[in-house]
């Protein structure tokens, strides 16, 4: 039900609570981001899809912004990533500087790689992207947005889980083979089972001031060390869709926060931004402190922890939801194969050595991050100015700054899925690795090679004769870009999984050797 402490972007009517009590296979907790696209991926599978959630509303005010070439590649296949893109601020290049400096002492790119379909990130209020899940879902015959239902307490067993519904009808029970626990940070699931993150909390307080304001300035990412306008501090400057722009400052840790967020306090910060003469409106203003915090592990026997609920980062590197939709994703597929006895459950084991080591990259690279922006002791804050002082001239110091590692994908190191290599590479792609977009040639039907790869197991074979599989084989020249790229020559094949996460690969495969691969990345290890 609406709380109005919280700003409502868009209404949803409630409802109705249904007749009885509920048999699901599963049911999904929370309709933030990470719950509407694991949803959106399991219904496209054919599932029926139950999600229930306390709001009746989307949410205004400031969340998650920045969202990756993952995320996008994810959206692509869910069928929603064009609409994204086409809202969205692109933009690959981030800039930093240092005290009063008009220069960057240093800029990078997000998308090395050129020729691939998305960009490296899109600025994008997470509303919008709620908004474009929930209406690619709500056109879905096989799902239901339980708006306005509360789960009140979870009951687990051996087999099951049964959640306590509350409605403003009264209350239901529903018994799923697997609860998805997509509640957020402050998840009532973990909470009612008694578990708890572990990590680290940062004594440190940060001003987000969404503003609306109209100024040429290029769709880059900013950020400031030490700036004239926030002394000793940092600060960060973000575009976003309908001339609405992110600023992010450092208030340093005791401080009133209430008062922080009063506009004669807000102000000083923004004019030295943006400009003293360079008239803006209010959106958002908030104050808050981070963690790099995560659970011990996230399968839970028939309860599923996913995104925020799992962990939680700072916002510098655009972790958190990015983070959160590589959960959805690797969980959907895995699901969906023991939904349909394709595997065995414990394929969901995967799903907790994969994304915990996932957590654990974003946690590592955020909790460098907080170190180097904010430095608590006059060593590290010596380091941190002499890296940022030989920067400007020196490319050995540029990647020591850490403004914020930014999202990438998370290779799976050792994962059980993934086959060996037996042949010697110059290049290319290994197993647990993301699989690399590219152009593909004229005459191959698409445009780009990830929308051909899709979200099922494909064999990728480079060149004549692939090896007679039982899985759906996709045959490419030995030449040009997307051949350069995985390091292929006449005979190459990939194993990649419905993630595009690569399984095997081989210079040579015989049968046996796909067959093999295959039942090791279904779970049949063993």
């Amino acid at each position: 039900m609406a709380t109005p402490a919280i700003p409502i972007y868009q209404h949803k009517k409630s409802w109705p609570m249904p007749d009885g009590d509920q048999r699901l296979p599963f049911v999904i907790v929370g309709s933030g981001p990470v719950g509407l696209t694991l949803a959106l991926d399991l219904a496209r599978k054919g599932h029926k899809v139950v999600i229930v959630t306390a709001f009746n509303f989307i949410a205004l005010g400031s969340k998650a912004i920045c969202f990756s070439k993952q995320t996008l590649d994810i959206f692509d296949r869910l069928g929603v990533g064009e609409k994204m893109v086409e809202k969205g601020v692109i933009w690959n290049v981030g800039k930093l500087f240092w005290q009063d400096q008009k220069d960057p002492v240093y800029q990078f790119d997000m998308l090395p790689v050129k020729d691939q379909k998305n960009p490296g990130f899109i600025n994008l209020q997470q509303y919008y992207v709620e908004e474009y899940l929930v209406d690619a879902l709500e056109a879905m015959d096989n799902v239901e947005i339980r708006w306005g239902h509360t789960v009140s307490d979870i009951n687990i067993s051996a087999e099951d889980a049964t959640l306590l519904i509350q409605t403003r009808e009264g209350s239901y029970d529903i018994t799923a083979d697997y609860v998805l626990a997509c509640d957020g940070s402050k998840s009532s699931i973990r909470d009612k089972m008694g578990l708890d993150f572990q990590g680290r909390i940062f004594e440190d307080n940060f001003l987000i001031a969404d503003v609306k304001f109209k100024q040429e300035r290029p769709s880059e990412r900013w950020f400031w060390f030490d700036p004239p306008f926030c002394k000793g501090g940092t600060a960060l400057l973000h575009k976003q869709p309908d001339d609405i722009w992110r600023l992010d400052f450092q208030l340093g840790w005791e401080i009133d926060r209430e008062a922080a967020i009063l506009p004669e306090n807000v102000e000083p910060f923004v004019k030295g931004l943006i400009g003293e003469d360079t008239e803006f409106d209010k959106e958002w203003y908030s104050v808050y402190t981070f963690q790099c915090r995560r659970m011990e592990r996230f399968v839970h026997g028939s309860v599923i922890f996913v995104g925020d609920s799992a962990h939680l980062v700072s916002p510098f590197g655009a972790r958190g939801a990015n983070g959160g939709f590589s959960d959805a994703e690797n969980l959907a597929w895995k699901l969906d194969m023991v939904l349909r006895q394709d595997a065995d459950a414990t394929l969901l084991e995967t799903y907790n050595y994969e994304r915990v080591m996932g957590a654990d990259e974003n946690i590592l690279n955020s909790s460098r991050a907080t170190d180097f922006m904010t430095p608590k002791d006059n060593q590290s804050q010596a380091f941190r100015d002499a890296v940022l002082g030989l920067a400007r001239d020196y490319e050995f110091a540029r990647p020591f700054i850490n403004s914020g590692r930014l999202s990438t994908p998370t290779p799976y190191h050792n994962s059980p899925l993934s086959t060996e290599d037996t042949d010697t590479w110059d290049h290319g792609i290994q197993a647990g690795y993301p699989s690399l977009d590219a152009p593909l040639e004229e005459g191959v039907v698409g445009d780009w090679l990830l929308e051909k790869l899709g979200d099922r197991f494909i064999l990728l074979h480079f060149g004549k004769n692939p090896p007679s599989a039982s899985i759906e084989t996709i045959t490419l020249p030995a030449t040009g870009l997307a051949a350069e790229r995985y390091g292929a020559e006449d005979g190459t094949s990939y194993l990649i999984r419905p993630d595009q996460v690569v399984a095997a690969r081989w210079k040579q495969a015989s049968s046996g050797d796909v067959e093999r691969a295959h039942r090791k990345a279904t779970g049949c290890f063993l």
